[in-house]
């Protein structure tokens, strides 16, 4: 009976969404921290899931790692397709969705149908970047932006319906960020981490920004 084998996952045949991945490096990152796991493992094994494809690609990356008592990681089929009018479009390789922003004296602006990366590490110094997500494309149903404002100021405006997670810190600077005023469950999430030193760091709904706007225009007549 010992050379049996495995039950195979009930849902091993289903495609891995973002979340399910981040379920499994979540998982990783706890074991490398708890001495589970070396570097060179954890290295080994992250790199499988960010490659898998399927839930049964998921699983054995983490089977010897599930603490007796907590379930497996990956247990559920992967959520339906998002039904918020935010689009997202998972990337092939969600590893490469990275993008890096930088503006050094200067500025940077992005607005329009441009896609958000996954992650977007954005840079300021003696500068500035607005970046507009009104009518951009969310390559996950969540993406995470560094931000990193010194001596100068990033302003980020999400669509309505997204959520935002203030997670920065000010130092002799600002950083506050907020969302839709009705958060939308199947719409993305945008995590805001980073810093602003003697600089400022802020995010908006659309609809907030398009307020002040008319607010200002009114202001001048």
């Amino acid at each position: 009976m010992e050379n049996l084998p495995d039950n195979p996952h009930p849902h091993a045949h289903l495609r891995a969404s973002d979340i399910d991945r981040d379920q499994v490096v979540d998982v990783l990152r706890d074991a490398l921290m708890s001495g589970r796991l070396t570097q060179d493992e954890h290295a080994d094994r992250l790199e499988q899931a960010l490659q898998a494809k399927t839930l049964g690609e998921l699983e054995p990356i983490t089977r010897d790692l599930v603490v007796p008592g907590q379930a497996a990681p990956i247990a559920q089929p992967a959520p339906a397709a998002s039904t918020s009018l935010v689009p997202i479009e998972e990337p092939a390789d969600p590893a490469a969705s990275v993008d890096q922003l930088v503006a050094i004296f200067g500025g940077g602006e992005r607005k329009g149908r441009w896609r958000v990366k996954r992650r977007t590490n954005a840079l300021a110094v003696f500068g500035g970047h607005d970046l507009d997500m009104t009518d951009a494309v969310f390559e996950g149903r969540e993406v995470t932006i560094y931000a990193v404002a010194v001596f100068g100021g990033i302003d980020i405006t999400v669509p309505e319906g997204v959520t935002v997670r203030n997670e920065g810190i000010g130092i002799f600077g600002g950083f506050a960020a907020q969302g839709s005023e009705h958060p939308d469950p199947n719409a993305p999430t945008v995590v805001i981490k980073g810093v602003a030193l003697f600089g400022g760091v802020g995010g908006q709904s659309s609809a907030k920004r398009h307020r002040k706007r008319h607010h200002n225009r009114h202001e001048l007549h």
